[in-house]
């Protein structure tokens, strides 16, 4: 979160290959793990100031959990050893917004865009019923907190760490008018 704060004040640490390049190839050391929005207006290295090989990044249009994400967080954590996994979703999302038009409106969409808005149903479904004045806000801060929840039970690797103490599990919701990362209790 200290990296979030520089990030947002303009006072980013440089980084350069040429300091890191030789040590990056001995390996990966990792001090979070992060499961973010395919969205290319979130970096997470960048809205962290993060150097190359510190955090371990996966990336899916609507951060959500699928077996091969599983597969790559349970291998930063119990490979990599990492002690954290963020869930980072962000405001306009796109992919919430496929899932509350495919909800609202009954719409498919092309493809295997529809797997999307399908994950992301449930999060929409309990948006509309607790706060149908920001439909689009609630479901975001939902499918993170659904997808905190969902890691913190996966087995057999992360729920068996999440009990012994030696992994966390945490949302963040990522602003993307104020560059901001909010910690989003679950």
């Amino acid at each position: 979160m200290h990296g979030n704060d520089r990030y947002v004040s303009g006072v980013e640490t440089p980084n350069s290959f040429k300091t890191t390049g030789a040590a990056l190839t001995l390996g990966q050391n990792p001090y979070a793990c992060i499961l973010g929005c395919a969205d290319s207006r979130v970096s997470p290295e960048l809205c962290f100031d993060e150097n190359q090989g510190d955090l371990f990044v996966t990336r899916i249009a609507g951060n959500f959990v699928t077996t091969e994400i599983l597969a790559s967080l349970e291998y930063g954590t119990v490979v990599l050893q990492s002690p954290l996994i963020m869930v980072l979703g962000h405001t306009s999302c796109g992919a919430v917004g496929a899932a509350i038009k495919a909800m609202e409106n009954h719409e498919d969409f092309p493809g295997h865009i529809q797997t999307l808005a399908t994950a992301i149903s449930p999060a929409v479904k309990q948006a509309l019923k607790t706060a149908p004045h920001d439909v689009p806000g609630y479901a975001t801060r939902i499918n993170i907190i659904n997808n905190v929840l969902r890691l913190r039970e996966a087995t057999p690797f992360l729920s068996h760490q999440v009990v012994k103490g030696r992994l966390m599990v945490v949302g963040g919701l990522y602003d993307l008018n104020t560059g901001r990362v909010e910690v989003i209790d679950a």
